[in-house]
């Protein structure tokens, strides 16, 4: 089970954020029974880009093979 402060990737594009499948985020809040996630997407700067409430299956944990990607924050 995923918990706070767990990185995560993103399953799905939500575009009205500006974020794409496999962007990732950081879990800042665990909802009772864990239902739901709030997920704080930041830039390299620490900007937040979006924070996105997402149930279980619109997240995953990260793989320790995967590495990070960077690219331009859509507007």
């Amino acid at each position: 089970m995923l918990k706070e402060h767990d990185i995560v990737v993103l399953a799905q594009d939500y575009p009205s954020h500006g974020l794409r499948a496999g962007d990732i985020g950081a879990i800042v809040h665990v909802y009772p029974g864990a239902k739901a996630y709030e997920v704080e997407v930041v830039t390299f700067s620490g900007k937040t880009a979006a924070l996105v409430t997402l149930d279980p299956e619109q997240v995953r944990a990260v793989a320790s093979n995967e590495i990070a990607h960077a690219r331009e924050l859509a507007t």
